[in-house]
């Protein structure tokens, strides 16, 4: 990786954003008025209502009738949010491409400073940033940029697979158009789609990140997805080893370095599901503790089970029973997980 000051635009670059809406009438005019607001470049914002029961679809119109760089596709029943991303896919003609979710919002020249950083690096398939999450009121962003970070695809493929995880949350990305030109998001993996296409990017781009600014605000309310329909750690896990699974089996990558990420991706996944593990035993969940278990064990050989689990069924006895530094290694796994956060908050890895 390597950090790259961040250079002014040149030109009018276009980008498409594809704004999914089920049910998020109300949230929709200013998830397509911050996706607007885009100063530098050529945006067009399509709107896919997925058959909403609600006014959405109307809400939609009326914003295609007062503003020309707004269209709008019904479906005619529900599809799924899957089929939504892709049919707006279809109609987009911009040199980039956003997905929005109706709920979420951009922040005032994220596409902006995304695209600047496309144009000065062709080879850079996917731009993310920081995600903000919020409730209530919008908050107020910082647009100053700090740099930009740049990773060769294949480095930053080897990270996700480390973590175990994705970086990215979702409304803050940018693709360049031919990442998607074979194929867009993939209806087996309704969960975490949107991780495979970075892994898919990965595989071919290069990545960047846009450091400083908030590039995009996460609305949290009672209906997001991910506390409803796939609420859940453990769906969480499972979701994921899904998605390396069909990555790994279906990308051409080179056999050593594929087989080497490949493994590197279920440790870390065992490695999560062996924490959540203790937290749950710690919290008196014992059916969620051997669920988590369970589900770790199926990703590794018996010979590497006992060691990976070992430090597990230490802790779980100090529950009971306490045992010396018991209560110092809780607060350095704490620790931990907060400067990891704070590092990823930075940097975005």
């Amino acid at each position: 990786m390597r950090f790259h000051r961040p250079r002014p635009l040149g030109g009018s670059p276009s980008i498409s954003v594809i704004v999914p809406c089920y049910r998020y009438g109300h949230f929709l005019p200013d998830a397509v008025a911050s996706a607007l607001d885009q100063p530098g470049v050529d945006v067009e914002v399509i709107v896919v209502d997925d058959a909403s029961p609600d006014d959405s679809a109307e809400v939609a119109h009326a914003l295609a009738v007062a503003d020309p760089r707004v269209r709008v596709l019904v479906h005619p029943h529900n599809l799924g949010h899957i089929a939504s991303y892709n049919d707006g896919i279809a109609l987009a003609r911009g040199d980039y491409i956003s997905l929005l979710s109706a709920d979420d919002l951009l922040t005032p020249g994220a596409l902006t400073r995304a695209a600047a950083l496309f144009e000065s690096h062709p080879r850079v398939g996917l731009v993310y940033g920081y995600a903000r999450s919020f409730t209530g009121a919008v908050p107020v962003a910082d647009p100053q940029v700090r740099n930009w970070s740049v990773y060769p695809g294949r480095e930053w493929l080897g990270l996700a697979a480390r973590r175990g995880r994705c970086f990215i949350s979702s409304p803050e990305a940018v693709v360049r158009r031919e990442v998607l030109a074979e194929r867009g998001y993939d209806p087996r993996l309704p969960h975490s789609a949107d991780f495979a296409l970075w892994l898919r990017a990965a595989a071919h781009w290069d990545v960047a990140r846009v450091n400083g600014p908030v590039q995009a605000w996460y609305r949290v309310h009672d209906a997001n997805m991910h506390l409803t329909t796939y609420a859940g750690w453990l769906t969480d896990l499972q979701e994921r080893q899904r998605t390396f699974e069909l990555f790994f089996a279906e990308e051409v990558l080179d056999v050593a370095q594929l087989r080497s990420h490949h493994r590197t991706a279920l440790r870390a996944l065992s490695r999560e599901a062996a924490y959540r593990a203790l937290a749950a035993r710690r919290d008196g969940r014992e059916a969620d503790a051997v669920a988590y278990r369970r589900f770790a064990d199926g990703l590794r050989p018996a010979s590497e089970q006992d060691l990976a689990w070992r430090l597990e069924e230490l802790v779980g006895r100090s529950i009971a029973t306490p045992l010396p530094g018991a209560a110092a290694l809780r607060f350095a796994g704490r620790a931990r997980h907060h400067l990891r956060w704070r590092f990823e908050r930075r940097y975005g890895t």
